[in-house]
């Protein structure tokens, strides 16, 4: 990370002469106040391309910030294990997302200096609310972010809460046209994650997850919903037959997707209220669940390949169901 360094090497009070020449005043009988000791202790460090005598144009800089104490690069740099509460996004679409919906998450944010323009709202918000932040080097958000995808940023927020079923479907209507998508072993967060977002694009109400398997958002699935897992709720399932039981309840039928022997998607118009049912890839569904099922659909291809992607098939489903519902 960038911090504050020397503004020149040798005797700090010489301005001319030999090295043994006395200082051409009297040096400070009380020490001056760190940086970190004063009411700006968080200000974002200068960047060595903004430090004086570097010769080199400045950047913007951002507003000062709240007080918070400036770790070394190194410390500050290091992956930190997550609270349960907690998660560290990374990339634009999603931070800003998370923003502009739910402000008061952010907790602490990282940027590097080319950021520094785009991000000012979130910064301004950070002095307004006292929240720490601090410009950085790409090395150490790559670092943070534990991948070098992070595009600039990194935020620590606080999750969005995730309902449990019977919480969420309580007082819904029941009777207009309604998607849900269930995930039963998709764990991978890049199909996670683009998956969010074909469910963000196509205005689905809920992604549902199992009540096995601690399947939760992560900083990488984030990244990859480009802002759509701020726009779709996570909803956490109960058992497979209870989750059935209510879902059927609420006036949902349950589609199963499956890779060969169901029935044709394009040519069998899908339930107005319809909960599509997606497998683990290579894994497929839960036998027992596919059965539970109402009906089970395929969808169709030149055998070219023996299946989709979960995530593109999910984009399929979803066009097919927003094009027959509107």
């Amino acid at each position: 990370m960038t911090g504050h360094g020397d503004s020149g090497g040798g005797n700090p009070w010489r301005r001319g002469g030999g090295r043994d020449d006395p200082p051409r005043h009297t040096p400070r009988t009380t020490p001056r106040p760190s940086r970190a000791d004063g009411p700006h202790a968080d200000a974002a460090p200068r960047t060595d391309a903004g430090s004086r005598g570097s010769g080199a144009p400045r950047g913007p800089r951002p507003p000062r910030a709240a007080a918070w104490p400036a770790p070394d690069s190194e410390a500050a740099a290091a992956p930190r294990p997550e609270r349960r509460d907690e998660l560290r996004l990374h990339g634009l679409n999603a931070v800003e997302a998370m923003f502009a919906r739910r402000p008061d998450a952010l907790r602490k944010l990282y940027l590097v200096q080319s950021r520094i323009h785009r991000l000012q709202p979130l910064l301004k918000w950070c002095v307004s609310q006292r929240l720490g932040y601090r410009v950085v080097e790409e090395d150490d958000l790559t670092k943070l972010a534990g991948s070098a995808h992070h595009e600039g940023v990194v935020a620590d927020v606080t999750r969005a809460p995730v309902p449990v079923l019977e919480t969420w479907l309580a007082g819904r209507d029941t009777a207009s046209p309604s998607c849900l998508l269930w995930l039963d072993g998709v764990g991978n967060p890049h199909n996670f994650g683009a998956i969010l977002r074909s469910a963000a694009h196509f205005g689905i109400d809920a992604v549902l997850l199992p009540a096995q398997g601690g399947l939760a958002l992560s900083g990488s699935a984030a990244r990859v919903a480009e802002g759509g897992a701020e726009a779709v709720p996570l909803v956490r399932l109960p058992p497979a037959a209870e989750a059935i039981g209510s879902l059927h309840a609420a006036g949902y039928r349950l589609v199963a997707t499956v890779a060969r022997d169901g029935d044709d998607l394009f040519r069998n118009a899908p339930p107005a209220r319809v909960v599509y049912v997606l497998g683990a890839e290579g894994e497929g569904m839960d036998p027992v669940l596919t059965a539970a099922c109402d009906r089970r659909v395929s969808i169709p291809g030149t055998g070219a390949v023996e299946s989709l992607n979960v995530a593109t098939a999910t984009g399929v489903l979803l066009a097919s169901w927003r094009a027959a519902h509107g």
